[in-house]
């Protein structure tokens, strides 16, 4: 490591702010940034790029909303230019399973003449306590077109620890991480064990990506969200990637974190409380 900051894109993002915590917490200089921060990130304006990076040893890569998104290979490609020529030294990419257009990134990270990792990561536990899926699950019911493919989700604890010892270590250097949970579980095992761990009943209810769609339509999402939810749900999530990998036992030499101690975890914090119940009704 050098004595340069490592940038952080996504400063609030599930990833990007646990990343921060674990770095400052380390003592490591840093500089994270997002739309909102006042030294300003923006996918969408290239102009904000090149101030974020000046000065920077390494860099920390979140494409928002997500890479499958066909604009983000030409973003990426300018992107790791734009770092190349800014003197950054080291590249981590978090990346998806099973994606056309993240494997496409990576590639162009790989290839980039900087060192670099590739986090590749499943879907995030996460999901289910800081995304569009808490909602339901505080009302009993998570409505989502998945059927029962089995997916390895992973804590973003662990995508975490990973992203930061490849910042800090230089043995991860140009290496592919692919990390998942330690088992594979449909939404309805999911939604099983939650009920069981929280003493009610949360049902999982399957339903056609079309009438998903209209839903989303109804409450107003962004179609480019719209589009980004059927490609993951129609496309990604049909068996692919329900394999699990060894990513995080290889990074941290430790297992990944269970489901259930995600829970647990969650439970304790008062994530899914009667108190939220009740504000959501």
């Amino acid at each position: 490591m050098t004595n340069k900051p490592i940038l952080i894109i996504g400063k609030y993002g599930k990833t990007g702010r646990r990343v921060l915590q674990r770095l400052e917490s380390m003592g490591v200089q840093t500089r994270a940034v997002s739309r909102s921060t006042e030294l300003s990130f923006d996918w969408q304006q290239r102009e904000t790029w090149g101030p974020a990076l000046q000065g920077v040893g390494a860099v920390y890569v979140t494409y928002q909303p997500d890479l499958a998104l066909a604009q983000a290979e030409d973003d990426i490609e300018a992107f790791t230019l734009m770092a190349k020529q800014a003197g950054v030294e080291h590249l981590v990419l978090l990346s998806g399973r099973g994606e056309a257009g993240a494997r496409r990134a990576e590639e162009i990270v790989i290839n980039s003449g900087i060192a670099w990792n590739i986090v590749r990561a499943s879907w995030f536990f996460q999901n289910f306590s800081e995304s569009f899926m808490i909602d339901g699950i505080l009302q009993g019911e998570l409505v989502l077109p998945a059927g029962d493919i089995p997916e390895p989700f992973i804590d973003a604890e662990d995508i975490a620890d990973v992203a930061v010892a490849c910042l800090t270590d230089a043995k991860h250097r140009n290496r592919i991480y692919e990390v998942t949970g330690p088992r594979a579980m449909t939404f309805a095992d999911c939604m099983r064990e939650l009920s069981q761990a929280l003493q009610r009943p949360v049902k999982y209810t399957q339903v056609p990506i079309d009438d998903y769609l209209d839903l989303l339509d109804q409450q107003g999402v962004p179609e480019p969200m719209q589009w980004l939810l059927k490609e993951l749900f129609s496309e990604v999530l049909d068996g692919r990637n329900s394999q699990v990998q060894k990513g995080v036992e290889a990074a941290l030499a430790r297992p990944a974190t269970d489901f259930q101690v995600y829970v647990k975890r969650m439970i304790e914090s008062g994530c899914w409380s009667t108190d939220r119940l009740k504000q959501a009704v």
